[in-house]
């Protein structure tokens, strides 16, 4: 039973009323065909033509009217073109109206004939007029003055089809339509999912909280809970923002909008605007949905109150529409939309308030624990032997993100498949790694031996340094074969500390001079080799004194912005401010500088040791460093965790065996009795 409001009172057997079509660009196309075809004949009357006897064509001819004629065997006829100052005599009219050359026509008995009256009027001098002899057909030359008129429609039609989006691409009438890419629940052939995404508990059970809303709503509305208007993924590159969009797509089973933010962006004016109420257009008609917008932050920016200063009123239109759509007067239900940056704080606070983005998710970097999961992920599809070891590649790769340690599996397997193994070994991944964070080794490049002295000096000072020094990162291995840039490195395990002391910076930047110390120590002269150690330390004591507020002078003082806006081009402090910061930074590097000296004339033994086994085996790894110096009396951070970890499941283990409790309890009473 139809119960549209439009037919409740139609007859039976009426067809149902359509609503307006789409419009037709085929009458637009025919009005101009008929507009030319006007234009045509309107100036093929103006291009004048007049048809003359035989008796008045000769006369004519003998008064020299006429200036060039041509005779057309086929049809009979004798086209002539008139003379200029003959013209208005023949037609009797003003001249300025005729377009063109005058004409006129006269029928001859044949083309023999009229040759034989043309030498006749030649013979006698009557005439000097140019003839030429046409036996082509009259239809032809139609056919030809159309062509420009046919070339020009056929141009027409094809820009037409172009700018309504008939052709490649869309054109100008489809510019105003939203780019999103629609992925519906039978869209996708292989979905990705949240067992997908390692690591990101937290993140992931945000989103997931999402997906259940859209899943079985009444469990919120119930209780009087709305779904959250939006949610915005924030984290550094390649943690896994847009994986979580993936895995949302796959798991929501609704329709699911994707679009770049730079999507909105277009060279004609408005168009971003357009777009957007366009998107939501199509999400409304679509809602339940989410809409997932990658990198807002290329339409997301801060308005500018200066044009010249940066603010584009382009991009601020399309931010407002944005605004507007996403909580404005009107009402977009069932609209989830989320939204990935790595630059938030560049991001207007409008569209950041409650009711827009109710929720910020953090993607931060994964941890030790998160890239343990993330490996897992990674090596479901490489063959690896039993050598590989998801705990150690977890503890050798810090700070890299997700997109990293895929990187670093594929990185493995090619080297592997690159010295034709038949499974990816621990020495493969040790190389990836190597690969992705120094660069490409270089043995080729040639060195002198006084070179390779200098450098095997510098690593070792580095190395020695990080052993001796507690605080120091706990190094990996030391080499000194060209690799990238660098004309020698030494690899460290940088300790995930969430908070970090002055004593361990202090540290830090001490092994950090431990190369340079080294070269004027034990070299007598310094070399330009330090000179991204030196970028580095500087880089760090500036960060203690003016952001950290660890000077002596300037302490608990800190000039850093995190908005990135409030400053601008001055400075948060006076000349004298700037003066003592100098100071303090070049005190703190000064002093672990002497520090870094003091102690490799301490370890001199041990340093010259690990210097000539450098030099003789080009690499050479921790345990190494153990035999010279002895084992390191500090524990690092990640073997603290380990040790922790380790001692939990030994605990959990022990409480699941049988009898355990009861022994346990029995223990405590006979310690609570003794007591009383």
């Amino acid at each position: 039973m139809n119960t549209s409001p439009s037919n409740n009172n139609a007859p039976q057997g009426t067809p149902p009323m359509k609503g307006p079509g789409k419009f037709n660009l085929n009458w637009m196309y025919a009005l101009i065909l008929l507009t030319l075809t006007g234009i045509y004949f309107m100036n093929k009357d103006k291009a004048a033509n007049k048809e003359l006897g035989w008796t008045q064509f000769e006369q004519k001819v003998e008064k020299g009217y006429f200036s060039q004629m041509i005779v057309y065997n086929n049809q009979d006829i004798v086209v002539a073109t008139l003379k200029k100052d003959k013209v208005k005599e023949v037609y009797n009219t003003d001249t300025t109206a005729i377009l063109g050359d005058a004409t006129v026509t006269v029928k001859i008995p044949s083309a023999n004939k009229f040759s034989d009256y043309y030498e006749k009027w030649k013979s006698a001098g009557l005439t000097d007029v140019e003839i030429t002899y046409d036996s082509g057909s009259k239809i032809w030359d139609v056919l030809l003055s159309f062509a420009p008129f046919i070339l020009l429609i056929a141009v027409w039609i094809f820009l037409m089809r172009r700018m309504s989006g008939g052709g490649l691409g869309g054109g100008l009438f489809s510019v105003g339509k939203a780019k999103a890419q629609l992925f519906d629940k039978n869209g996708q052939a292989k979905k990705t999912t949240f067992k997908d995404v390692a690591g990101l508990s937290e993140a992931k059970q945000e989103v997931e909280e999402i997906v259940e809303f859209l899943k079985n709503p009444g469990r919120y509305t119930d209780l009087g809970g709305k779904i959250p208007k939006g949610a915005l993924l924030v984290g550094p590159p390649g943690t896994g923002k847009t994986l979580l969009a993936k895995a949302v797509a796959g798991e929501a089973n609704v329709p699911f909008f994707s679009l770049s933010g730079s999507d909105f962006v277009e060279m004609f004016v408005g168009v971003g605007a357009s777009r957007v109420r366009d998107l939501f257009r199509q999400a409304k008609e679509k809602a339940p949905c989410i809409i997932f917008i990658d990198e807002i932050d290329a339409v997301g920016r801060a308005r500018g109150r200066n044009p010249n200063m940066g603010a584009n009123d382009e991009r601020e239109n399309t931010l407002n529409q944005l605004l507007t759509e996403m909580d404005g007067f009107g009402s977009n239900s069932g609209i989830i939309i989320l939204a990935a940056t790595n630059r938030a704080d560049i991001l207007d606070k409008a569209l950041l308030r409650a009711g827009r983005f109710d929720r910020q998710i953090n993607v931060d970097l994964p941890d030790l624990n998160d890239r343990k999961e993330i490996f897992i992920v990674h090596l479901r599809n490489i063959k690896t032997d039993v050598s590989v070891d998801t705990d150690f590649l977890a503890r050798q790769t810090p700070g890299f993100s997700g997109a990293d340690i895929a990187n670093v599996c594929n990185e493995a397997a090619l080297i592997a498949a690159r010295g034709r193994k038949e499974f990816v070994q621990k020495e493969d991944f040790m190389n990836a790694v190597d690969r992705i964070v120094g660069g490409l080794e270089k043995k080729s490049k040639i060195t002198t031996l006084e070179e390779r002295k200098t450098i095997a000096i510098h690593e070792a000072g580095h190395a020695t340094l990080s052993w001796i020094l507690e605080h120091a990162n706990p190094l990996v291995k030391v080499t000194i074969v060209p690799r990238g840039k660098a004309l020698g490195a030494a690899w460290y395990l940088p300790e995930e500390r969430q908070i970090t002391t002055t004593e361990q910076l202090l540290d830090e930047m001490c092994a950090t001079l431990g190369g340079r110390a080294a070269e004027e120590t034990f070299v007598g002269k310094i070399s330009t080799g330090a000179a991204n150690d030196l970028e580095r330390v500087t880089k760090q004591s500036v960060a203690m004194v003016t952001y950290f507020g660890m000077g002596n002078k300037l302490s608990n003082l800190s000039y850093y912005d995190s908005t990135g806006q409030d400053w601008g081009f001055t400075k948060p402090y006076s000349n004298d401010t700037a003066r003592l910061i100098d100071e303090e930074v070049k005190n703190f590097i000064d002093e672990q500088y002497e520090r870094a000296k003091r102690i490799l004339k301490e370890q001199e033994e041990g340093h010259h040791k690990l210097y000539h086994l450098l030099l003789e085996r080009e690499v050479i790894y921790a345990d190494d460093l153990e035999a010279i110096f002895g084992k390191r009396k500090w524990l690092s951070r990640s073997q603290e965790i380990f040790k922790q970890q380790e001692k939990s499941e030994q605990e959990t283990q022990e409480s699941e065996q049988p009898g355990t409790q009861e022994n346990q309890s029995e223990t405590s009473t006979k310690e609570v009795s003794s007591d009383l």
